[in-house]
């Protein structure tokens, strides 16, 4: 997995901040809900060890006890997406990046964003490139390719059928 992550790694990547979007839902109580939480700061971490620096890691966890069922009352989810368009993002960081947002739009919405501006995506285990198909496969979003991407692929499988 750590040769993964590096051949996924650029320096275009590292050159720009790490987001890490903590939400935490208000359903959870006691002990898991301080063990997720602590688990979601963590990742913090993670980017250090993959070469960004402590003071380069943008924590938003404004949205704490807030519904992911959309994003128009989420400023930090907003800000992030900002951000991540802007290019400004070398990778989001989340326990479980698909759970940022309970609603497809906004999920589409981040990961588009993501595409465009080639931003990768981290969570506990795995880092995601979601401009490559695999890991939109992973992500639970094959529904989502650009169509460009659909058209490059059917061109590039008629040609090799030639």
């Amino acid at each position: 997995m750590n040769d993964e992550r590096h051949r996924k790694l650029k320096a275009h990547h590292l050159a720009r901040d790490a987001y890490l979007y903590v939400r935490q839902a208000t359903g959870c109580r006691g002990f898991e809900k301080a063990n997720r939480l602590q688990r979601q700061y963590d990742l913090q971490q993670q980017a250090v060890a993959l070469g960004w620096a402590a003071e380069r890691v943008i924590v938003i966890d404004s949205d704490m006890g807030q519904s992911g069922a959309s994003a128009a009352d989420r400023r930090g989810f907003q800000e992030l997406v900002r951000q991540v368009r802007r290019g400004r993002v070398g990778v989001v960081m989340a326990l479980d990046p698909s759970r940022l947002t309970r609603n497809f739009r906004d999920w589409r919405r981040l990961l588009d964003a993501c595409v465009m501006s080639h931003t990768l995506l981290l969570d506990q285990e795995r880092l995601y490139d979601p401009a490559h198909f695999a890991d939109r496969v992973l992500l639970g979003c094959e529904q989502t390719m650009p169509v460009r991407k659909s058209l490059e692929l059917t061109s590039q499988h008629k040609e090799g059928l030639a």
